[in-house]
């Protein structure tokens, strides 16, 4: 599960499927017509940009950037969130045409895209100006070697979301800090009749992917200037570290195995089946607008940082995130790089985004604001989440490497921990298992293995 997912429910109940009008698309800046566009151009005599992005509250941000701007226009449209909207651009890609200038990307597939030759590397339109906006993590993240090719917009620090009357009733008095003290806790509750913990769901590679890396695991190096060169290591001590520990909590029945982000599931958390959540910062969001944290179910949810491999330890760790990036079938590639870089930029767009939406914001001109530091979460019965989980974790992430492949990578993990939790493997097995299958995949299109 990425965040595309969940805001993708998020707008099917906000916008009713009625921004489902695709762009024209590569207009450069040059469009005299507008017809396609879900928002209205208030300056017609300006050069427009064509824009594809899937967020609830974009109708409201196109319309802040066009106020402000004499010089360009953006004529936005929904053409779908995440998958839909990837199909629509590979076809624009293979094609040669029909791509929009800018284009709404989580950033693990920038590489896939950048590799395509269907991106544009912003260093050479004012990218570097605002890398002072953004942690070094999220600044990575969209970066593929030494170019740039996304503007971050929202992110997901990991934390530990967990049920306050849960732990009360079976006697944890703090958050377990590591996750050794995470399974005796489990065992505990467990023990004395307890829920399970949490989840270990087998839909869901991306939060297992990101507990590898905070455990030390390193399963990519790439270099874009060596594009055909991959080195892959999705077994070494660290990924077979974290494989096994969950894979015992499963075997033990400490943590459930349902497939997450789906009725049963959201069921199951709010009649308390799970003691907590290991999720992102944009999973409040996602719960209340699930039905979470209503009647008997509210007031009795909290967050922690994440639970460390080694005590002592402060790695922070991401799941999800998009960018603007420019493609390179955008005429006018300085425009539309204004336009990547300076759209769900503005304060206006940033504070909407973070109060309406169920986004993270990555710039640091939302992450220092006054209001959006000392929030009180509802949802966290008062809490101070951002103040002392979200933003420190956000802070802390160091960020990724991704591949050309990153999608074929995460459907090999969901087999494997689908495996774990039938009982068919151990995590090492996993572990081995998932290297000799994205390696071999990496062979047969074309990639040298290192």
């Amino acid at each position: 599960m990425k965040i595309t997912k969940v805001l993708a429910v998020v707008a099917t109940i906000i916008v009713a499927g009625s921004l489902a009008a695709c762009s024209s698309g590569g207009s450069g800046g040059s469009s005299s017509s507008h017809g396609n566009c879900t928002n209205k151009i208030l300056k017609p005599n300006a050069p427009v940009v064509t824009m594809w992005a899937w967020y609830p509250n974009m109708k409201l941000v196109i319309d802040n950037f066009n106020k402000a701007h004499d010089d360009v226009q953006v004529c936005w449209t929904n053409v779908g969130g995440g998958a839909p909207e990837y199909d629509k651009f590979q076809t624009a890609i293979t094609a040669g045409k029909g791509a929009p200038d800018v284009v709404m990307v989580e950033a693990d597939h920038i590489p896939t895209y950048q590799i395509q030759g269907a991106l544009v590397d912003m260093t050479k339109y004012g990218a570097n100006d605002v890398k002072k906006n953004f942690s070094s993590g999220a600044w990575k993240d969209v970066s593929v070697g030494s170019g740039v090719y996304g503007a971050p917009i929202d992110g997901g620090p990991m934390a530990m979301i967990y049920r306050k009357d849960v732990f009360a009733k079976y006697g944890i008095t703090t958050p377990p800090k590591t996750w050794a003290e995470f399974q005796d806790d489990a065992q505990k509750v467990k023990d004395a009749g307890g829920p399970v913990f949490a989840d270990l769901a087998a839909n869901q590679a991306a939060p297992i992917i990101a507990l590898e890396a905070q455990a030390g695991a390193k399963p990519f190096e790439y270099d874009p200037a060596h594009p055909k060169s991959i080195s892959i290591n999705l077994n070494d001590a660290a990924a077979k570290k974290v494989l096994d520990y969950w894979g015992n909590l499963s075997a033990k029945g400490l943590v459930g195995k349902a497939d997450q982000f789906t009725p049963d599931y959201v069921s199951g958390v709010i009649a308390g089946d799970y003691a907590t959540y290991i999720s992102a910062a944009w999973a409040p969001g996602y719960l209340q607008g699930a039905g979470v944290g209503k009647g008997a179910d509210a007031d009795v949810w909290a967050t922690a940082p994440l639970p460390q491999w080694n005590e002592g330890d402060d790695v922070q760790v991401n799941w999800g995130g998009s960018a603007f990036s420019v493609t390179s079938q955008a005429k006018d590639k300085k425009l539309a790089s204004e336009v990547a870089l300076g759209v769900y930029a503005d304060d206006a767009s940033l504070t909407d985004g973070w109060k309406t939406q169920t986004i993270f914001p990555l710039n640091v001109n939302a992450l220092k604001s006054s209001a959006f530091v000392e929030l009180k979460s509802d949802f966290f019965g008062g809490q101070q989440a951002n103040k002392e989980v979200y933003i420190p974790a956000a802070n802390g992430y160091k960020g990724a490497v991704y591949t050309p492949f990153q999608q074929y990578y995460y459907d090999a993990m969901t087999k494997q921990i689908k495996a774990i939790n039938d009982g068919t493997v151990t995590g090492s097995q996993a572990a081995d298992a998932l290297q000799a299958d994205v390696a071999g995949y990496a062979k047969d299109q074309g990639f040298t293995v290192k």
